[in-house]
Formats: C-alpha cells, structure tokens, sequence
C-alpha cells in the first residue's frame, strides 16, 4: 500500500491550513510534519500550536509528525494530545 504523506515545511507558512487542504484535496493521504529543536539539525520548525491549530481545522486529517528533537518522551503525550 502506497500512502502519499508530503512534507509541510514545504507550505507557505502564512497560509499553512490553506497548504495543507490543497495537499488533501490534491490526493495526500498523511501530512508530514517534521518536529526540529535545532538539536539534531541546524534549522528549527513547528512545534505544538502549529499541530493543534492544524488538528482542530483538519480533525479527521492523519498527521505524521517526525521529532528530531532532543528528549522525545518529554514530549510524545503532548505531540499525542495535540493530535
């Protein structure tokens, strides 16, 4: 099985529902969402507000959100909570 889930550091920020209907509507199963701290890598990214904000516009939307973050189980029932 085949799942289509394309990354959303790709989205214009400013518009990051909008990005992420027009991914669905354009055939995404998933959205992707990589979680960075600027531990593990150089750049930092989406954290909590972003999930939720994303969650409550697109409740039956699939997140599937990557933590490149230091200290993951610190975090995992939040990220879980947030969607």
């Amino acid at each position: 099985m085949t799942i289509i889930s394309p990354s959303l550091l790709a989205a214009d920020f400013s518009r990051i529902e909008e990005e992420a209907r027009r991914a669905f509507n354009s055939g995404a199963d998933w959205l992707h969402l990589d979680i960075m701290d600027g531990h593990f890598v150089d750049n930092l990214s989406f954290g909590l507000p972003v999930l939720e904000t994303l969650h409550h516009a697109l409740p039956q939307a699939v997140m599937d959100v990557h933590l490149m973050i230091s200290h993951p189980l610190r975090f995992v029932h939040r990220f879980a909570e947030a969607g």
